[in-house]
């Protein structure tokens, strides 16, 4: 049976004193009895900037899925205008957000995390306060620490979205495209966020971790990666060739088959 989604559908989260609303949909939701993949969108990224990938990774392993959009992203409650990203930003999403949004729709089962970039590390964040709730997790280029290569890229993007048509191109995807992109392009170009690092945080996780990154990465080095396992004993690493920062999307077989052999094994 091919995996299909449903139609997006909202639902009210409380978070620090405020309701948002989240946008979400489930992927076969009729496989009651496979494994759960929840996805985790990047930094720029929203429930529909998937596209169907999410759907044909369900198809290949006979999955259950569920996509949404955390808050500030796609047709999620916008970020207000005057609202400014601290360091601990993805600390939130991780330990406040992600809880409450699971909470809400009532899911208490432990799924399978499938990260892209900033949803990467918060998989890891959540993985690490919230064991329980963590089947394992699925990283593409994941960030545990900040690198000079990836600030010099997103200070080129901030020029793209200023100068270029990548506003226009975002509000494909996102209400406010202006929500999603400011609030993410400066936190990471803070000087306060050079220190960030979650290093220490994640050698907490006892999930098993499949982290995939390419060779060709602009935001982010194999020492991503290489850290999450030297802090995380028994990490599987996949690096791809003819890969930047989207394996999902330049190589999606390879992720493809990867995740589900990975979740296979893990499940057996």
């Amino acid at each position: 049976m091919t995996a299909v989604a449903d139609a997006p559908r909202k639902v009210s989260v409380a978070w620090r004193e405020r309701t948002v609303e989240m946008e979400y949909a489930w992927i076969a939701p009729e496989r009651t009895a496979a494994p759960l993949v929840v996805f985790l969108h990047e930094g720029l990224g929203s429930a529909a900037m998937w596209k169907d990938f999410p759907q044909r990774l369900c198809e290949a392993g006979g999955f259950r899925g569920l996509v949404f959009s955390r808050p500030a992203y796609g047709q999620s409650t916008p970020r207000a205008a005057d609202e400014v990203w601290g360091v601990d930003f993805m600390h939130q999403q991780a330990h406040e957000v992600v809880p409450a949004f699971l909470d809400a729709l009532g899911l208490r089962e432990a799924p399978w995390w499938f990260g892209h970039s900033d949803g990467a590390s918060i998989a890891l964040l959540f993985a690490a306060r919230f064991p329980e709730r963590a089947r394992g997790l699925v990283l593409l280029a994941p960030h545990i620490f900040v690198e000079g290569v990836t600030v010099e890229n997103i200070e080129r993007a901030k020029d793209a979205y200023l100068h270029t048509d990548l506003a226009q191109k975002l509000g494909r995807y996102h209400d406010d495209p202006d929500s999603a992109f400011w609030g993410w392009n400066r936190i990471w170009l803070d000087p306060a966020f050079r220190a960030w690092n979650i290093e220490a945080e994640i050698a907490a996780i006892r999930a098993p971790v499949l982290a995939i990154q390419g060779l060709e990465d602009e935001y982010g080095t194999l020492a991503q990666i290489r850290g999450i396992a030297q802090q995380v004993p028994g990490t599987r690493l996949l690096e791809l060739p003819a890969c930047a920062h989207s394996p999902h999307r330049d190589q999606p077989g390879a992720v493809i088959a990867a995740t589900v052999a990975f979740i296979a094994a893990a499940d057996s």
